[in-house]
């Protein structure tokens, strides 16, 4: 199976739904870009740029307007991207914080990458809501080593294979073409190492991944939590189902396994460390060297006060022992 790109396409359901969440996790005002070394003159107006992973991007517009709110002289604009273009942008100084939803590359360390953990989410496998074989996926669930036959090698190809059934349907594997943390975190799942070793259609964006599979009956794919689930409902987007992961191994989905029902629900089993690394991980906001007094004093609140918004926002808290480590390494 070889990769190749489709367009980024919405239909005007999901246009409504993604309306929906730039209303609940409305953009902050927007500057004109980066603001290079940050002004740190009280009272002076100061812009800071951020970029990156979509995967932190609904957090980081709840946190920033809430932050502005507290501190008009302060405003953000907030772009998403894909890690890998935060990353870069951050680096060669068209943005000032790169949001990253990955661990970091050797060479990023060497360019100065500086990061802060900010708060935890997931990667979820996805299906079409009207798969003639949704009741038998939820009930079996994938493993790596069948989510490795779908995205990596391409071994398994049709419904029955996957299934274990007579049926002779393809399945449609979707994945993304921008540089991307889900990508590589559903990746090595998968038993890959990178991005770059999925397989499949490849779609630009996390909305545009989601878009793919509810316009394929016969698609799969994976999104980060908050592009999965609606923000309002909590419940999958329309269109969408979870695929459940068989995490012992025995060929169905036990009860303790089943809790993709709802947002809340699979966000508790990320808390709880049921829901596994790597799809599980932290997310990240980076400068390039030790921030600016400005960000390191909004990086110290949304490590403080910003917790009491992650809930809400559908992500998870970071555990008390991490946020204390953030907040040391911001002391120097």
């Amino acid at each position: 199976m070889t990769k190749k790109t489709i367009p980024f396409i919405f239909n005007l359901d999901l246009l409504k739904v993604c309306f929906l969440l730039l209303s609940v996790f409305p953009l902050v005002a927007c500057g004109s870009g980066a603001s290079g070394g940050v002004d740190t003159t009280v009272n002076e107006p100061v812009t800071i740029s951020v970029s990156g992973a979509f995967a932190l991007f609904p957090m980081m517009t709840v946190w920033t307007e809430a932050y502005s709110e507290l501190h008009p002289d302060i405003t953000f604009d907030v772009q998403a991207g894909g890690a890998g273009k935060g990353m870069t942008d951050m680096l060669t100084g068209a943005a000032d914080i790169a949001m990253l939803s990955r661990d970091p590359r050797q060479e990023e360390l060497d360019q100065g990458a500086f990061l802060v953990p900010v708060t935890i989410d997931a990667v979820v496998g996805t299906v079409n809501a009207n798969n003639p074989y949704l009741a038998e996926l939820q009930a079996q669930g994938i493993t790596p080593e069948t989510a490795n036959d779908l995205w990596i090698t391409g071994e398994v190809a049709t419904w029955g294979q996957l299934l274990g059934t007579t049926a002779s349907e393809s399945i449609n594997v979707y994945t993304r073409s921008d540089a991307s943390g889900a990508a590589e975190m559903w990746a090595l799942f998968a038993l890959g190492a990178a991005q770059e070793d999925l397989v499949g259609t490849a779609v630009n964006a996390d909305p545009g991944l989601a878009e793919a599979v509810r316009q394929d009956v016969l698609g799969v794919g994976y999104n980060n939590i908050g592009f999965a689930y609606d923000p309002a409902t909590g419940l999958p987007i329309a269109g969408l189902q979870i695929i459940p992961i068989d995490l012992n191994n025995n060929g169905q989905i036990d009860p303790n396994e089943d809790f993709y029902g709802t947002r809340d629900a699979v966000t508790a089993a990320v808390a709880a460390e049921i829901y596994p690394y790597p799809q599980a991980r932290a997310l990240y906001l980076v400068t390039k060297g030790e921030p600016a007094p400005v960000i390191a004093d909004f990086y110290r609140w949304v490590l403080t006060e910003g917790q009491a918004f992650v809930a809400d926002a559908g992500y998870v808290a970071l555990p008390e022992a991490r946020i204390q480590e953030a907040l040391a390494l911001l002391e120097g």
